[in-house]
């Protein structure tokens, strides 16, 4: 079943065509890499399926309603409870502890402080980084900081996890350790990964290859 679908979706950023009628079809529970060089548009084209962005023209949609023409608020809510996103650089709240960062989500939901915190442990252990748990971000590894990044994409339970560039910071080793953490909580969550990446070795983990070249899907590896 087709989950997340882009038709013919445009996006300039002043003079520069970032995408260029692109149609993609995402089904439930898929791990799908998006590659291609620099430029290519794969970014623009992970945040449009997302809601970060909104495409000028063409539509996205998401289990079978259009999310493209929906507020900002209500795109915030869609990312909020059916999608987790992990950023190249974690992007956690400096101010907060590990723990705090990744309960924010559930917090953001309405579930209980004390619960909350309780999940947000326990997803930590699974990274394999609950040891650091009270730590601030500025004390962690790129490697850890992008495990706590996953555990905060996770653990609402998403039904989407966007990737964007997930171990492009980080060396082999890591990069590694950090692609099979995530591809395993997925699929034991049921959930659906879509992971930008210019990296070979990630895109091979993947069940399809999305390539862009110039804007635009120049083609499908299976």
């Amino acid at each position: 079943m087709t989950l997340l679908e882009a038709r013919d979706i445009e996006k300039s950023f002043g003079r520069t065509h970032a995408l260029h009628g692109v149609s993609v079809a995402i089904r439930s529970g898929e791990v799908v890499a998006i590659t291609g060089p620099s430029g290519s548009g794969k970014s623009t084209l992970l945040h449009c399926l997302s809601g970060i962005m909104r495409p000028e023209t063409g539509e996205v949609h998401y289990d079978g309603r259009r999310i493209d023409t929906l507020d900002e608020t209500a795109r915030t809510r869609l990312r909020r409870e059916a999608f987790g996103i992990v950023f190249q650089f974690g992007r956690l709240v400096p101010e907060l502890t590990v723990a705090e960062n990744v309960a924010l989500p559930l917090l953001f939901n309405g579930d209980g402080r004390e619960e909350s915190a309780r999940v947000a442990r326990g997803w930590l252990e699974q990274m394999d980084v609950l040891a650091v748990a009270d730590a601030r971000p500025g004390e962690l590894s790129g490697g850890q900081l992008q495990r706590v990044a996953v555990a905060r994409a996770l653990v609402t339970g998403p039904k989407v996890v966007f990737a964007d560039e997930p171990t492009g910071a980080l060396d082999s080793v890591a990069g590694e350790k950090v692609l099979g953490l995530l591809l395993a909580a997925a699929r034991v969550n049921g959930s659906t990964v879509v992971i930008v990446t210019h990296d070979n070795q990630v895109a091979a983990h993947a069940d399809r290859e999305i390539v862009m070249r110039d804007g635009a899907a120049a083609g499908v590896v299976a």
